[in-house]
C-alpha cells in the first residue's frame, strides 16, 4: 500500500469514527427516584422502632454517598504517591485528619474543664513493637485487597464481586483479632507505653502540635506530587 493510500485509509477511518452517533445515555432518573423512596421507607419503619437507628441509617448511606463520588481511600492515599505521584487523596485524607482532631480535641478538652470522664481515654493503649509491626502488615493486606475498610464497603456497594471476598474476610479477620485480642495485649501490647499528648505538652500544645505535624505532611504531600510531575 502506497503513502497516500495509507493516508486515505486513516483519514476514512478518523472520519468514520467522528460520524459514528454517540451511544445515548441511559436515563437513571426512576431508578434513583424509586432508590429514594426505598431509603425514606426503611428510614421510618426504622424511626418507629428507635430513632437513633433512623439517624444511623442516613448518616450511613450519606457518607456512602460522599466516599463513591469522591472516591474516598485510605489506602489509595498511601499508595498513589509511590505508583502515580499524585498525593490529591493523601492531602484530603491530612484535611481529614485535622477537622477531626480539632473536633475530638474540643470534646475531651470541655470534658476535662468540667471536671468530667474523659471520652475515649481507654483506647488510650501502649505504642510498642506490635502496633508498627501490625501496620506494616495491614498495610500490605489492604493494598492487595484493593482498598480499605471503607473502600472495600463502597466497592462492595457498586458491585465488585472480588471486594465482597475481601469484606468476607475482613469480617472473618476482625472477628478472630477480637477474639484473641486479650492475649495480643497482654503478651505484646503492654509491653509498650501508653502516651496521651495533652500530658507531655498540654491541651493547648497538644492540638498545636499535632496541626503542625499535618500541616508539615500536607506540605510534604504537595512538593512530592510537584516533584513527580515536573
Amino acid at each position: 500500500m502506497s503513502e497516500n493510500q495509507a493516508a486515505g485509509s486513516s483519514i476514512q477511518r478518523s472520519s468514520r469514527s467522528r460520524t459514528r452517533p454517540k451511544k445515548k445515555k441511559k436515563n437513571l432518573l426512576p431508578q434513583a427516584a424509586i432508590l429514594v423512596v426505598l431509603v425514606a421507607v426503611v428510614g421510618i419503619l426504622l424511626a418507629r422502632t428507635s430513632a437513633l437507628l433512623a439517624v444511623f441509617w442516613i448518616t450511613g448511606m450519606a457518607f456512602g454517598f460522599i466516599l463513591q463520588r469522591s472516591r474516598f481511600c485510605f489506602t489509595a492515599s498511601l499508595r498513589d504517591p509511590s505508583l502515580t505521584g499524585s498525593t490529591t487523596l493523601t492531602r484530603a485524607v491530612l484535611i481529614a485528619f485535622a477537622l477531626t482532631s480539632l473536633g475530638f480535641w474540643a470534646i475531651k478538652y470541655g470534658a476535662h474543664l468540667n471536671g468530667l470522664p474523659i471520652p475515649g481515654q481507654s483506647y488510650v493503649v501502649p505504642i510498642s513493637l506490635a502496633t508498627a509491626v501490625g501496620a506494616f502488615m495491614f498495610g500490605i493486606g489492604m493494598v492487595i485487597a484493593g482498598g480499605c475498610a471503607s473502600g472495600t464497603l463502597m466497592r462492595v456497594g457498586e458491585g465488585f464481586i472480588m471486594q465482597v471476598l475481601s469484606l468476607l474476610f475482613f469480617i472473618i479477620g476482625s472477628l478472630w483479632g477480637a477474639h484473641d485480642y486479650g492475649w495480643w495485649k497482654l503478651n505484646f501490647m503492654l509491653d509498650g507505653k501508653a502516651i496521651f499528648m495533652p500530658d507531655i505538652f498540654g491541651w493547648i500544645g497538644a492540638i498545636i502540635v499535632q496541626l503542625l505535624i499535618i500541616g508539615c505532611l500536607f506540605v510534604a504531600a504537595a512538593k512530592w506530587e510537584e516533584k513527580k510531575n515536573s
